[in-house]
């Protein structure tokens, strides 16, 4: 688990971009100023409502077709296996590639397989089988998907913007995690869930059509990295030898394989334990969008990247879901998920930047379908888990499990870091602002110890 010494590579060694000081509200929604990001950001931000409208659909016809939440595991595994397996590859493709042709090859790609499902659906022929198989298609998407466009925003926006290109792009997701499952509950419930899917293929031709008047000449490209080998090995090594990305990944693993199950746990609170059918299992699914609003957008306030504030903030989400597994009702269990949602997403988008910033642009693909690749692909292995878990040991104990686990790697791994940091804790209980805080030991004199 201990990273490798860093190695002075001159092509791969670059600074963090640190920010001192906290920007200004006016700063909040900077790089919209761009035109080319404001494009990309308005298209993405139907597209992302588009595919949480099919997420949830998705999730829910399983459970309906085959009333198992075991099924709704497997479904997220077929999903998510590509990423664990493949996704480097992709990494290697977004740094020998144009970003921009890809992302408009794969959401064209993702168009028409949700054009399928919802042509299966509307016609009632769909069967579970039919949901893994397209499932794992478009997993095989994602992993082509998702490096280029980790790395496009920064040729969208340039260095100095990627920071806050990267809490808004978080703002869109969960704000799509907002209006998406709600619509798609409606629609679930009044006319069906295929409409869902129609959707999200109207949306991906309109993510197709808003690439092509995307500007080239505006771009912040980097220059291609030539074909030659050792490639991933070399993005391997690099990311091993940086804390700031070997700890949040590994931090990452934990999170998706436990906490990221948290949609299939929701889906069994609303059928088992509510009994809130599917407009209560979109409704929880927008209450913790709401929450990670919050989160996403409160990221773009923070001064300085560091590696406490990642593990604080996946320990509180762990936290978090330890007192949800204790929710009597819907009404509190629906209030614990919006303060789940504004902790994951102050872990995922704060370590989303730690990664990217520490990360040389040469080798910035390669480093990025790394963390993705734990990121999502942990979730194949966390969905049939805590599904499991969820039926044979109830759903609140898996509740717990999800929560606990993700609690104990943080508070571990911020031991660590205490340790070779020779940083203690403090307490000051006069002040409410900041009760406990992180000193060097050498601050501490024998007086105030």
């Amino acid at each position: 688990m201990t990273p490798p010494p860093a190695t002075q590579h001159p092509a791969l060694t670059a600074p963090i971009n640190v920010v001192t000081t906290r920007p200004p509200w006016s700063q909040t929604f900077s790089s919209l100023k761009i035109r080319n990001y404001r494009i990309f950001a308005s298209a993405n931000l139907l597209a992302v409502i588009a595919v949480w409208m099919q997420r949830v659909a998705q999730d829910w016809l399983v459970l309906e077709l085959s009333g198992s939440v075991t099924a709704v595991g497997i479904t997220v595994f077929m999903q998510f296996i590509p990423s664990l397996v493949l996704m480097p590859l992709g990494g290697i493709l977004a740094d020998r590639c144009s970003k921009r042709l890809i992302l408009m090859l794969s959401q064209g790609s993702a168009g028409v397989l949700a054009a399928i499902m919802a042509a299966l659906a509307l016609t009632g022929h769909l069967q579970v089988w039919h949901i893994y198989v397209i499932a794992f298609v478009l997993g095989l998407v994602v992993v082509a998907d998702q490096p280029a466009r980790q790395v496009f925003v920064n040729e969208l926006v340039g260095p100095r913007q990627l920071r806050n290109a990267i809490s808004l792009n978080s703002s869109i997701f969960q704000m799509g995690g907002m209006i998406g499952p709600a619509i798609s509950g409606i629609l679930i419930t009044a006319v069906g869930g295929g409409w869902a899917f129609a959707a999200n293929a109207l949306a991906c031709s309109i993510t197709v059509t808003s690439l092509l008047f995307i500007r080239p000449g505006e771009l912040v490209k980097s220059a291609p990295v030539k074909r030659s080998k050792g490639q991933l090995r070399e993005g391997v090594r690099y990311a091993l030898a940086k804390p700031t990305i070997f700890w949040p990944a590994v931090m990452a693993a934990f999170f998706a394989v436990f906490g990221l199950s948290l949609a299939v746990l929701m889906a069994a609170y609303a059928n088992k334990v509510f009994d809130a059918g599917a407009g209560g299992y979109g409704l929880l699914n927008t209450l913790v969008a709401l929450g990670a609003l919050g989160g996403a957008l409160a990221s773009t306030r923070i001064a300085t990247l560091r590696l406490r504030t990642v593990m604080t903030a996946a320990g509180a989400y762990g936290v978090v879901l330890m007192v949800a597994s204790l929710s009597p009702n819907m009404v509190t269990f629906g209030a614990v998920m919006v303060v789940a949602g504004f902790a994951s997403l102050m872990f995922l988008t704060n370590s989303n930047q730690l990664v990217q910033m520490s990360t040389n642009v040469l080798v910035r693909g390669r480093v990025m379908s790394l963390y993705i690749m734990v990121l999502i692909g942990g979730q194949a292995l966390g969905g049939p888990l805590m599904g499991w878990l969820a039926e044979n040991l109830g759903v609140q104990w898996a509740m717990l499990i999800a929560g606990g686990v993700p609690a104990l790697a943080a508070a571990g791994i911020g031991l660590v870091l205490a340790r070779r940091g020779q940083l203690m804790l403090r307490v000051n209980l006069r002040s409410l602002r900041q009760p406990v805080f992180i000193v060097p030991k050498t601050a501490i004199t024998p007086k105030s110890a």
